[in-house]
């Protein structure tokens, strides 16, 4: 894995996506991310950069998942797509290419080491995310090979906003 954007906070605002929201095992989950990337492409979603939330995880069960594309505006249901929004935040932050799982691995270290807190919420089915996503700032579509992909991952941090999608929920640092 190669870090271009190292570890940082940033404040995002809300953004609209057109999305397809699926739960798949982990195992497999990445040729199921895309298939949806291919049924999403296949409607006129524009031409935004595309991501992948994980709304909840579970790495022994089942993973709740989106694929989705930044929209301008809210986009009308299609199908199965459905219009949503990546919640207005503190994220933590980093780019890179290549290998995932280690930089996901690099990012949470980074939270626990400068002791913040994600917005994540302890769940029967696993840890629900306020919003966590891979935003593909090379676009899919134009560059085939994922290994060439520049990505940036993204983890809200708790006190991010007060309209959470789990506010009832308890926050904790993993």
């Amino acid at each position: 894995m190669e870090i271009i954007t190292a570890p940082a906070v940033v404040e995002k605002p809300d953004r609209h996506y057109a999305g397809i929201r699926v739960t798949t095992p982990f195992r497999g989950m990445f040729a199921v991310r895309d298939e949806l990337m291919k049924e999403l492409y296949a409607y006129d979603v524009g031409t935004g950069r595309t991501f992948f939330r994980l709304h909840v995880v579970d790495m022994d069960g089942p993973m709740d998942i989106e694929v989705g594309v930044v929209t301008e505006r809210p986009f009308p249901a299609a199908g199965r797509i459905r219009p949503g929004v990546l919640p207005a935040g503190r994220y933590a932050t980093m780019t890179y290419v290549g290998h995932g799982r280690r930089a996901n691995g690099t990012l949470i270290d980074w939270i626990r080491a400068h002791e913040l807190a994600m917005d994540v919420a302890e769940d029967p089915a696993g840890d629900r995310f306020g919003c966590r996503y891979e935003e593909y700032l090379t676009d899919p579509r134009t560059e085939r090979m994922k290994t060439r992909w520049q990505i940036e991952l993204g983890i809200r941090l708790a006190g991010a906003s007060a309209d959470r999608s789990h506010r009832d929920s308890t926050i904790r640092i993993l």
